[in-house]
């Protein structure tokens, strides 16, 4: 009987181990994973307060800051593959047609080094789909890809 009772003791002693082992596990993955996704947002800041308050603006200029050097731009299923300038070009001209009342984002997604969200534009007495992607790289987020789809 003694050896059975000290199998079932080693048995609860492992148990026990095994579920602290694994619990700090999760708490190691998920600093880290929280880390990482710190490190491309310092101090919680959200890279597209400023892009939306130039979007609700129409302020073509502004938005255009947060633009890479190449990106691409689709305004109602036409894209392009622009540079900076062309795109500011393209979004002055949009702007100018359709003047913004308000714009919200609506969702939000992405890991550390690209994000993207989705948000309501309210112009021109229309209702649009505005898809933003962002990256991450050397130090700071840029607009690759724009997208302007009309409402359904």
């Amino acid at each position: 009987m003694e050896g059975a009772e000290f199998a079932v003791s080693l048995h609860r002693f492992s148990m026990q181990n095994m579920n602290r082992i694994i619990a700090s596990a999760l708490v190691t993955a998920v600093a880290f994973f929280h880390c990482v996704g710190a490190s491309a947002q310092e101090g919680g800041y959200d890279v597209f307060n400023p892009i939306s308050k130039y979007i609700a603006k129409g302020d073509a200029e502004k938005l255009s800051a947060w633009f890479s050097d190449n990106l691409e731009v689709t305004i109602f299923s036409t894209s392009n593959d622009s540079s900076r300038n062309q795109a500011r070009q393209i979004m002055r001209t949009f702007f100018r047609s359709y003047t913004p009342r308000s714009f919200e984002i609506t969702h939000k997604a992405g890991r550390a080094n690209m994000k993207y969200a989705l948000g309501t534009l309210n112009a021109g007495g229309e209702l649009f789909i505005v898809t933003i992607f962002v990256n991450y790289k050397d130090q700071e987020y840029r607009i690759q890809h724009l997208k302007i789809e009309r409402m359904n």
